[in-house]
């Protein structure tokens, strides 16, 4: 029997998972490999933390705290919450373990060896002020795809294009705000242009009308525009160091090694038989956003292919589209996110609510949007008012005719033509990776029993009919036993509830039966249903409003000066005196902590201004800065000095000051409309 690892996007190390990473990449893994497994077949599902990287050094900056302790409390974090929601992974690992530094560097060693990498020394980016190489998330800038502001030297966030550095426009280091210089440094390169023609051409045409549209798409937009060779290694500090002696103070590029983090931790799983998931009779599929594409469908495949050593290359990725949420994308910097730990915590024991509404919305084709008020019509109207409004009127109406005994009944029904109407369905969908229709069609075997129900209405007949009231209720515990079965793919939670209450245990034969060859399942008569326990609960208006407000005070909460101030006429505008002045000289003013004395050279006039910026910069930082000017301000004696005017300042959502500068250097008093 052949193999098959199945492996989640690593989730990023530095914050908690939202609903945007569930929807787009967990539930529908997770859904995929207890269908795998249920069919009998050799399945490991792969997953652990991506904890290297500048975003985590920038939050443990920010935070004053050490990368390795923004790790270790967000995999924790993480971790937990994939295991309450019931994402059973075979192991959930981490890329600051022993095993896959060990991992990683032998990758990369072997690929050494090989004479894969070309050493190339080329001009990167490098902070003057902090004197260091800036990584592609060190820099940001405007893009020259969409124009936005603040995108990353690697990837635009708001159109989503993969960016360089170098193509960035106005760029700046994200450390200290200044303007990079270019300086030459040595890095360890893949030849992605090398193997374009002779293997990676062939192997994404190979998966052409396989992979999904968005997937195939994309690769063949990048093999269209011709690919380059791409860095391997990075001049940083947080990472695993390159395992190489001329490459001291140099780091694995973590998109190389995040994807060895798959091998890492079937590694550290299964020590001794590792290599036979990924070579030989085996297959690789990858659950990612369309974010990842071209990491696990070129980049990845790349190095495997390069490493030889018969090591399997993905065969399937079904790559989902992105979630947004109440009508705006998902932004974890303006923390407008539905956060798993925290519903997990608001909302306890509705776990599988959550899975229910995020599959039934999956971004499978096209973006696709959350709002609580549709989360609260699904809940109230599929799970309690179809689904568990089944379940209930089938376990009281039993409990209450025969005393919990499951009625002898006469079966009517051929269960051919049931595993053909609603079991085959349900399986056709997952296995083409369709987990939208697939739950769809397995709603329809709760709508199917209510018509069931309602058509035949057994609390008629139970004393004109007592035989055919048998027949109706012992084919409506048929219908949901397999409800029940088939509810541990989707809704893991609802499955213990339902055989707890039927007083069922699934064998491995019953679930392979159902999953593997669509039969419908027959259950034992001689049975009898244990207490009823009501499988869902309707979510109240209180729930959504508290949801909704939470949100817009969470964003407001990270945003600074969020208070609009009032409206100004243009006239009002055109009053400021607007001009970019030089800084000449800077003294500190005696016995005030917070002032700065700044002489402005503005056209070859001397201004005097005193600002409150001493907390944030020294004299000898400020002194030959260009500075935005607001000279018309009526003047104001302070400790004793006349100041003339104002320079004005942006102020992060951490408090810190930035200077507002042009992006090129101009003469000084140079206006500003």
């Amino acid at each position: 029997m052949s193999k098959t690892t199945i492996t989640a996007a690593l989730p990023y190390a530095n914050g908690p998972v939202h609903i945007g990473h569930l929807a787009g990449v967990y539930i529908p893994a997770d859904i995929f490999a207890r269908f795998m497994r249920n069919k009998g077949e050799e399945v490991l599902f792969i997953c652990g933390s991506d904890e290297h990287g500048v975003p985590i050094t920038l939050r443990a900056k920010k935070e004053g705290v050490t990368p390795q302790d923004v790790v270790d409390r967000y995999h924790g974090i993480i971790k937990d919450s994939f295991q309450k929601l019931g994402i059973n992974f075979d192991i959930y690992s981490r890329t600051s373990s022993k095993t896959h530094k060990e991992t990683a560097q032998d990758f990369f060693t072997k690929l050494h060896e090989k004479g894969v990498f070309k050493e190339i020394s080329s001009e990167q980016f490098f902070d003057p002020e902090t004197k260091q190489f800036l990584a592609d998330r060190y820099i940001t800038g405007d893009c020259p795809k969409c124009s936005a502001p603040g995108a990353y030297g690697d990837q635009c966030e708001k159109c989503g294009a993969t960016l360089s550095p170098m193509e960035l426009k106005n760029p700046k280091s994200a450390l200290s705000g200044s303007v990079p210089e270019l300086r030459e440094t040595t890095n360890w390169y893949l030849p992605l242009d090398e193997i374009q023609k002779d293997f990676l051409e062939e192997y994404i045409e190979s998966k052409k009308g396989d992979w999904r549209p968005t997937v195939y798409g994309q690769c063949k937009s990048w093999l269209n525009d011709g690919l380059r060779e791409r860095a391997m290694t990075r001049d940083l500090d947080w990472g695993i160091p390159v395992p190489i002696k001329s490459a001291e103070g140099k780091v694995l590029y973590v998109w190389f090694e995040a994807p060895v983090g798959y091998i890492s931790a079937t590694r550290e799983l299964i020590p001794e038989s590792w290599e036979e998931w990924w070579t030989g009779d085996s297959e690789l599929i990858h659950f990612i956003g369309k974010d990842n594409i071209v990491f696990h469908c070129i980049i990845f495949p790349a190095m495997l292919h390069l490493r030889g050593d018969g090591f399997v290359t993905p065969s399937k990725v079904p790559a989902n589209e992105f979630l947004n949420l109440e009508g705006q994308k998902i932004s974890t910097s303006r923390n407008w996110a539905v956060w798993l730990n925290e519903y997990l915590e608001e909302l306890p024991n509705r776990q599988d609510e959550l899975r229910y509404v995020l599959t039934s919305i999956a971004p499978e084709t096209k973006d696709s949007e959350f709002t609580w008020k549709d989360y609260q019509t699904r809940v109230n109207s599929e799970l309690v008012g179809i689904l568990g409004n089944f379940a209930n009127r089938v376990l009281v109406l039993i409990n209450k005719y025969y005393g919990g005994n499951i009625p002898t009944y006469d079966r009517k029904q051929e269960v051919s033509n049931l595993s053909t109407e609603y079991i085959k369905p349900v399986t056709d969908k997952l296995s083409s990776y369709k987990f939208r229709d697939a739950q769809t069609a397995f709603m329809e075997l709760a709508r199917m029993g209510n018509k069931f129900l309602a058509d035949t209405e057994p609390w008629k007949q139970v004393k004109t009919n007592p035989k055919e009231t048998e027949n109706i209720l012992g084919f409506a515990y048929e219908i949901l036993s397999n409800i029940a079965i088939c509810s541990e793919i989707f809704l893991p939670e609802t499955y213990t509830k339902l055989t707890q209450s039927l007083n069922l245990e699934f064998t491995n034969s019953d679930k392979k039966s159902f999953w593997s060859d669509s039969k419908w399942y027959v259950p034992k008569s001689d049975n009898s249903i244990a207490e009823v326990e009501l499988l869902f609960s309707k979510i109240e208006d209180e729930t959504v409003e508290f949801q909704m407000e939470k949100l817009k005070n969470s964003v407001e909460s990270t945003t600074t000066n969020q208070t609009q101030k009032e409206m100004i006429t243009y006239e009002d505008f055109t009053k400021l005196d607007l001009t970019i002045a030089e800084v000449k000289e800077c003294k500190k003013v005696e016995k005030a902590d917070r002032l700065l004395h700044l002489t402005l050279d503005v056209a070859g006039i001397e201004k005097t201004v005193l600002s409150g910026i001493a907390e944030h910069f020294s004299p000898e930082e400020v002194v030959g800065k260009q500075v935005l000017y607001l000279q018309n301000l009526a003047p104001r004696k302070i400790r004793g000095i006349e100041s003339h005017g104002m320079i004005l300042m942006a102020e992060d959502s951490d408090g810190k000051l930035r200077f507002m500068q042009p992006s090129e250097k101009v003469n000084s008093g140079a206006k500003v409309s």
